[in-house]
């Protein structure tokens, strides 16, 4: 533990130079990325819609503090450019990436919230926020979002009280429960909001579209990235994730699916950016024929 903060260990192997090579396009065999990620993203094309590619910084890179002596704090900037590299290879491939990085940062210089879990793997419910609003404002309004039928969504506030993944692996004494401002959303019976099978939106990825989303171990309802979504559109989003890695098994339970796409007109992709160096490999998946 350092000063509070818990790591996951991948997110930091992933920020070592041995793993990085994973990050270089041509590195080979699934350990690449890249020829995976463009073969989805022709997929959602020849599907009618748009792919949105947002990776989520490992939490050292937002906070970095903690780990380094302030006199390495900026090594961080270093161990972000192969990401950014990779970005804009994807970029040069014609796939658009959302680098939430610059705005994640940016959003702590300027707000006291923690955008991270102190104790947990995830994103805490203001750096969802932040994302949220990113995606939203990236999608802009195409001429085919003004036909999607409006449901009313509403919104609270409120403080939870979490037990973090990490914190919850130490042997005792743990560290005390973190207490989180949150925006909780419920439809206009008060109930969390469902996903939509029929929305044109489609949320794909891996647990950190889950977490104050699906209750139990991931801490509430209601708050997750797929409900602030919905307040931002008016519409609940169709969501498929998985906990664990978002790169090929969140792709085969939506190839199960067996629909093709059919009627998706934004995909957007979610996952820990840790993937991309040191994930569980990148197949591709024949989801649209």
């Amino acid at each position: 533990m350092a000063h509070g903060w818990l790591y996951l260990p991948a997110d930091l192997r992933a920020l070592t130079l041995p793993d990085l090579a994973a990050l270089s396009p041509g590195a080979g065999g699934e350990a690449d990325p890249l020829p995976a990620i463009v073969d989805f993203a022709a997929q959602v094309q020849r599907a009618g819609g748009e792919l949105l590619l947002v990776p989520v910084p490992p939490k050292p890179l937002v906070y970095p503090e903690p780990l380094l002596p302030a006199a390495l704090v900026r090594e961080a900037d270093a161990l972000a450019r192969p990401l950014a590299a990779l970005y804009a290879e994807l970029a040069r491939h014609e796939v658009a990436v959302l680098d939430l990085l610059p705005l994640l940062r940016a959003a702590r210089e300027r707000e006291a919230e923690p955008l991270y879990c102190r104790t947990d793997t995830h994103w805490s419910p203001r750096g969802i926020a932040v994302a949220a609003a990113a995606i939203a404002e990236r999608a802009g309004r195409p001429e085919w979002l003004a036909a999607v039928p409006r449901r009313e969504v509403r919104a609270s506030r409120d403080e939870l009280t979490i037990a973090g993944d990490l914190g919850r692996l130490l042997p005792a004494p743990r560290p005390p429960a973190e207490r989180l401002p949150a925006t909780l959303f419920t439809d206009s019976g008060g109930a969390p909001l469902a996903p939509w099978r029929e929305s044109p939106v489609l949320l794909l990825g891996d647990s950190h579209a889950l977490v104050f989303h699906a209750g139990g171990e991931l801490h509430a309802r209601g708050g997750g990235l797929a409900d602030h979504l919905a307040a931002a559109w008016g519409f609940p989003v169709d969501l498929v994730a998985v906990r664990g890695s978002g790169g090929t098994p969140a792709r085969v339970n939506l190839l199960r699916r067996g629909d093709g796409l059919a009627g998706k007109r934004l995909v957007i992709w979610v996952f820990a950016a840790r993937e991309l160096a040191a994930g569980q490999g990148w197949k591709r998946v024949p989801v649209v024929p």
